[in-house]
Parts: structure tokens; sequence; C-alpha cells
């Protein structure tokens, strides 16, 4: 099983993490945002990944830290379970539809963190949550987890919508990405010899 457990402790957040990539989509989150919370239970279901997720943050302050750890924490969960990559398909992408909002997402597992957003999401906050929360969770994610990481909205005027189509895009891509090649079972998927 690849699978990964972290633990990181700041002035601003207390986050242990667990994440299994050949899982069931089962999760248990709890990073004290709700609308974060939302995100990666269904992110975990639609990657097909087990998460659990505790965070202790300083959300009296706002949500900023908190969202920005949480996506280092999972960033570096990727990282660890994945190791050297050996035989993944190392690429994955979806065209996503979630009701009006159509988010294209494609991932490389390429050893070197890149994030690419192009998303126009009307609302300032979804309830209480900021939504330009969502960019620093996405750059976290991207930089820790050492993937290259292109998120685009095609169409989509609900705030809503578009942030979980963006994270249920993300997941997918994910999946396919992480997913190994019986194939190409022990093969590092580069022509350099590793990803990095």
């Amino acid at each position: 099983m690849r699978s990964a457990r972290i633990e990181r402790t700041t002035n601003e957040t207390d986050i242990s993490l667990t994440l299994c990539l050949d899982g069931k989509g089962e999760s248990t989150v709890a990073t004290g945002v709700g609308f974060l919370d939302h995100m990666l239970t269904l992110f975990a279901r639609h990657g097909g990944f087990d998460l659990t997720v505790s965070c202790k943050g300083d959300t009296q302050v706002d949500d900023h830290h908190t969202v920005e750890d949480v996506g280092i924490c999972l960033g570096k969960a990727f990282a660890q379970a994945l190791g050297e990559k050996r035989g993944v398909n190392r690429y994955g992408s979806i065209a996503l539809p979630m009701d009006e909002a159509l988010l294209l997402a494609a991932v490389d597992l390429s050893g070197r963190g890149g994030c690419f957003l192009s998303l126009d999401i009307p609302a300032q906050k979804v309830g209480t949550f900021d939504t330009e929360l969502c960019a620093e969770f996405f750059q976290a994610f991207s930089q820790n987890a050492a993937l290259t990481l292109h998120l685009r909205q095609i169409s989509g005027t609900n705030s809503h919508h578009i942030i979980e189509g963006a994270f249920k895009a993300l997941a997918r891509s994910l999946r396919e990405a992480v997913t190994v090649d019986a194939s190409r079972a022990g093969e590092i998927p580069s022509t350099k010899g590793m990803l990095a």
C-alpha cells in the first residue's frame, strides 16, 4: 500500500494527516473550516484516496493558515506515498462538469512543483469561506507534492460549483496519474531515469 503520515506543528496550526493512495475513497476530515472539510471529503471520494485530516488552527484570526498548511501537508503526503513513482501513469487530465461549471485539470508528477490556475470565482465568500484561499491551497499542494498542476475554468457562474468542480477535477486527474500501469511496473516514467 502506498501511504503516508504527516505531522506538522507551527505556532499557527497543528496538523495530523494520513493518506493511502490505494484506498476506497473513505475520509475523516476535521480542519475547523467547514467548506474545506467538504472539499477534502469529496476530493478523497473522487480520487479513491483514503484520507484522515485533523487540524487545530488559528481560525480566530482567519482561515488562511489552516487552508494553506493543510495544502502543504496533503502535498507532502502525496510526495511521500509516491516515493520514486515507479510504474505510475505520471500524467492525468479531465474536463469535469459541475452543473453549469466546467473545469479542466491536468497534472504531471514531474517532481517539479508548479501551479498554473485560471479560475474566475465571482463571489468573495462561499458561506464564511474566503474563495481567494483556493489559490493558496492549490499552490501549497502542488509545490509540496512536487507536481505540475494546470487548472482552468472553462465556464461557471456559481462560486460553490466552480470550487467543487476544481477539487473534483484535481482528484480525478490525480487518480489517473498515480495509477500503476502493470505493463510498466517498476519503471520510472521518464527518459531521465528519475522524476525530479
